[in-house]
């Protein structure tokens, strides 16, 4: 039998599962004193008393986000919670009936990490105000049928059902905590939770996105946000992931070697049926593209990945975001001005938050390793729908700034703090950054092709791309069309 808990003990744990936090490691964490303040999850210091909780959102200082600079934030910390309270309390998660994304929680924490002042958070909330879609109540009766298995389904795949959802999870994570949600709703193994694992990585990854900020800053209301988003997605990929996986335990069965990822990304072009079932007719390329006129290709080649090992997960989460960073980047025309694929550019910055995913005790390794196998799969079909283009690394390698010079990470950083867009570019900044911290380690190794000094030329090449002319990104790089109101390039910015 466990020894019984002191009162100190049972009242942390009761104060913890009411705000949306489980007790995890609380004997451990806390000292024989009840004005001891914190207690330890997953390696970060977690205020008990004023938390946040599964409706409310307060960011602490004391926790260090994945990538971050280093200052004060006691001026922005309350200002950059009100804001986000703000817009959890106002605003649907799509801005339009078209399913379009609201990105301010994303901007305003990755503003936050980046330690921007309190008028650059304030301006970047303004800036992206205006066309924000109304959040009506919840209808608490639907809101209760969601606690039936069979009825909750039907509501699945449905913008309108939102603030179902999402009062749905905020009453679970109140009740549960929000490690306890995650597990049941995503990783449970049974057909409702692989299905909402497939909604979550749906939507071009917002919804794995938005996860990972709520799990990176430990707050259950923009969890509870996440969950609903997810819900509202629909599933139209779960059988390019099931029948991978499938393949994946056949192939494990067998012994087959594991490629690397950046080898899947070159098989993928060098099949002319995966590299060519993409149109720019499509409305969806990779819905109506490559999961649809090679489903059994894509299937083939990505189910040869999996993870062997926990043991593996640091690496594997690293090389991950190595190769997405790497396709993302090399995508480019030598004849255009430096642009990213505003699809490609998404799988990098869902790959910042899994580091966060890999730290979470409340995790199973196995859960974690599926979370990570399902994300590389995904990327790789993300690559052959934009037309599987050449990657051309020297255009990365030769990089020399837009006016014939580079800029340090510190420079760089304060001109996207004030680019006025919608979070995508401070957020790929920021995961590029990461991800030269994190694939040190592995430098020379097979997998890592971006390296050195390579990482800050990609960084400048983000900044300067999206400040330049013409569109902010290209859409589908792998098409000439995309290309065409690009500027094209002057002789004296060859870049190689």
């Amino acid at each position: 039998m466990f020894a019984r808990r002191p009162v100190y003990l049972k009242t942390a744990a009761v104060v913890a599962s009411a705000v949306g936090f489980t007790a995890i490691g609380l004997n451990k964490a806390i000292a024989p004193r009840v004005s001891q303040q914190f207690y330890r999850t997953t390696g970060r210091n977690i205020l008990i008393r004023g938390m946040a909780t599964a409706s409310t959102i307060k960011l602490e200082t004391e926790l260090s986000p994945e990538y971050y600079v280093k200052g004060s934030r006691k001026e922005t910390v309350k200002l950059t919670s009100e804001l986000l309270q703000e817009n959890h309390d106002k605003h649907h998660i799509f801005f339009n009936a078209d399913g379009f994304h609201d990105h301010i929680a994303h901007h305003l924490l990755t503003l936050y990490a980046l330690n921007a002042t309190p008028p650059e958070i304030k301006q970047a909330y303004t800036n992206n105000l205006s066309y924000q879609r109304h959040l009506t109540a919840p209808n608490k009766p639907i809101v209760t049928a969601m606690h039936d298995p069979e009825k909750f389904a039907t509501y699945l795949g449905k913008g309108k059902h939102y603030p179902d959802f999402l009062h749905f999870f905020r009453e679970e994570i109140s009740s549960k905590g929000w490690e306890t949600v995650l597990n049941e709703t995503l990783f449970k193994g049974d057909p409702r939770s692989d299905d909402m694992l497939v909604r979550l990585f749906a939507g071009f990854l917002h919804p794995l996105i938005h996860l990972g900020f709520g799990v990176e800053f430990r707050q259950p209301a923009i969890i509870a946000e996440a969950l609903a988003q997810a819900a509202v997605h629909d599933n139209y990929m779960a059988p390019f992931f099931l029948g991978a996986e499938k393949a994946a335990r056949q192939n494990a069965a067998t012994g087959k070697k594991i490629p690397a990822m950046m080898q899947l990304i070159s098989r993928a072009r060098a099949d002319p049926t995966i590299s060519s079932s993409a149109h720019w007719s499509d409305g969806n390329k990779l819905r109506d593209g490559v999961l649809s006129r090679c489903a059994e290709e894509i299937v083939a080649l990505t189910g040869e990945y999996r993870v062997p090992s926990a043991s593996l997960l640091r690496e594997k989460t690293a090389e991950s975001l190595n190769a997405a960073v790497c396709f993302t980047a090399a995508a480019q025309r030598p004849e255009r001005e430096v642009k990213f694929d505003f699809f490609y550019m998404h799988t990098v910055n869902a790959g910042i938050f899994f580091t966060a995913f890999m730290n979470l005790e409340s995790l199973s390794d196995a859960s974690k390793i599926r979370l990570l196998e399902w994300k590389v799969r995904g990327d790789v079909a993300m690559y052959a729908s934009r037309g599987a283009p050449a990657l051309l690394l020297d255009e990365v390698k030769g990089y020399t700034g837009r006016h014939g010079r580079l800029q340090g990470w510190e420079e760089l950083v304060a001109r996207v703090r004030v680019y006025g867009d919608d979070g995508h570019a401070s957020k790929l900044l920021r995961a590029v950054r990461h991800g030269e911290g994190i694939c040190r380690e592995w430098e020379g190794k097979e997998g890592f092709d971006i390296k050195g000094d390579v990482w800050l030329k990609v960084g400048n090449m983000v900044v300067d791309s999206v400040e330049g002319g013409g569109p902010t990104w290209v859409r589908s790089c792998g098409f000439e069309e995309a290309w065409e109101e690009v500027p094209r390039r002057k002789v004296e910015k060859a870049r190689v």
